[in-house]
């Protein structure tokens, strides 16, 4: 079996993606992009327009909270996109997709994007990532969801985040430190 090469700058991945609604970005988001940072020269934060899913963040909005969130970090670009990812990859010149798993559900759904996308983009691999324990049940749908009942957000979302929670329904009243 031949080892294919990938291009790589000082034992680093080029160009990397971390995909996903972002709606909105979580600490564990966050997290996932600090550390995947360390991985690559470039990775492209992409915000994917789903059209089965009504947003409550434009894709202005959720890309301008990562700017803010990732503005530490040199080597992060913010981008949209909306179809195949094998399609964004390849007009995009990335290498690798990022994705973060949570839980053994989360490895079953991701194995099969993974090799979906493999056979769409046939030198695209995907790194998967753990995330850290503290972040192992979050998710942008729970946080909806604590901030819907008026809960907590300190421990889920940067604290910009959780004001623009606030600030986008009057039913959102948001205690965080």
């Amino acid at each position: 079996m031949a080892i294919r090469k990938t291009k790589r700058t000082k034992n680093k991945m080029k160009k990397v993606l971390f995909a996903g609604s972002f709606d909105p970005i979580t600490c564990g988001h966050l997290d996932l992009i600090n550390r995947a940072s360390l991985l690559c020269e470039t990775i492209v934060v992409g915000v994917v327009e789903n059209k089965s899913k009504v947003p409550y963040f434009t894709v202005e909005e959720r890309m301008n909270m990562i700017r803010e969130a990732t503005a530490h970090l040199d080597n992060v670009e913010i981008d949209c996109f909306s179809g195949l990812l094998a399609d964004y990859v390849n007009a995009n010149g990335i290498q690798a997709v990022v994705r973060g798993l949570r839980a053994t559900t989360d490895f079953e759904y991701e194995i099969q994007m993974s090799q979906t996308n493999r056979l769409l983009a046939p030198d695209l691999d995907t790194v998967f990532v753990t995330t850290d324990m503290k972040y192992g049940y979050l998710s942008s749908s729970t946080v909806r969801e604590v901030a819907a009942f008026h809960g907590d957000l300190s421990s889920f979302v940067p604290p910009f985040i959780a004001e623009e929670l606030c600030h986008e329904s009057a039913a959102f009243v948001c205690k965080y430190a």
